[in-house]
């Protein structure tokens, strides 16, 4: 079928091609009675004609072939595709068996996420500790590791863990939520000890 319809499309653009010259008079003999010396102004345009072809594909281009869409999709076809049919699928009235209840907050969240309302803690906490970490060493390259602790808990600390590390106090004592463990490194190379990091769950 597609060969037999690119076969009567090419046709149909030859057929035009020859009645062209005739139509807009270019390329075809002077008028009759015409005894004037000079060339006439149809002989110049078919002399320039001969050099550059006056082609019908030069008006279409490319696109007179490609597979776009010939009509616009009506109001109902896409709230259907949307929203579905009543008889065969409606997607608007889908009970959703997913959802959970979080035990912390008590607001619901779809199974296999973060609760939105606790991780909107964690975010806001994260923004306040970038700022002050932007706020103390600026936007220097950083060489060394970066710890963050809290209001007392520096004191917490040996000495020998605090060695050769840039500090970052937050004046604010460390939340319920926010454990130590979460800032620690999963693995230590080489390992002295057969203690799991992280600890401190409890």
């Amino acid at each position: 079928m597609s060969r037999k319809l690119l076969t009567y499309l090419g046709n149909l653009i030859n057929d035009v091609e020859r009645l062209l010259p005739f139509i807009f008079r270019q390329g075809g003999p002077p008028p009759a009675l015409s005894l004037a010396a000079q060339p006439s102004y149809w002989t110049v345009n078919c002399d320039r004609s001969q050099h550059r072809p006056y082609s019908f594909k030069d008006l279409l281009g490319d696109g007179f072939l490609w597979a776009v869409p010939k009509h616009r999709r009506t109001i109902e076809k896409r709230l259907k595709r949307k929203f579905g049919f009543p008889e065969y699928s409606w997607k608007l009235l889908r009970v959703k068996t997913h959802l959970r209840t979080c035990n912390h907050c008590g607001h619901d969240y779809e199974a296999g996420l973060l609760c939105t309302n606790c991780y909107q803690k964690v975010r806001e906490e994260t923004k306040l500790m970038q700022e002050k970490i932007q706020e103390e060493l600026g936007l220097e390259p950083i060489e060394k590791d970066v710890i963050v602790l809290y209001e007392g808990e520096r004191k917490e600390q040996p000495a020998e863990f605090l060695n050769g590390k840039r500090i970052v106090e937050m004046p604010k004592l460390r939340p319920m939520w926010f454990t130590k463990n979460l800032l620690q490194k999963t693995t230590q190379q080489p390992a002295t000890t057969k203690e799991v990091k992280p600890n401190d769950l409890a």
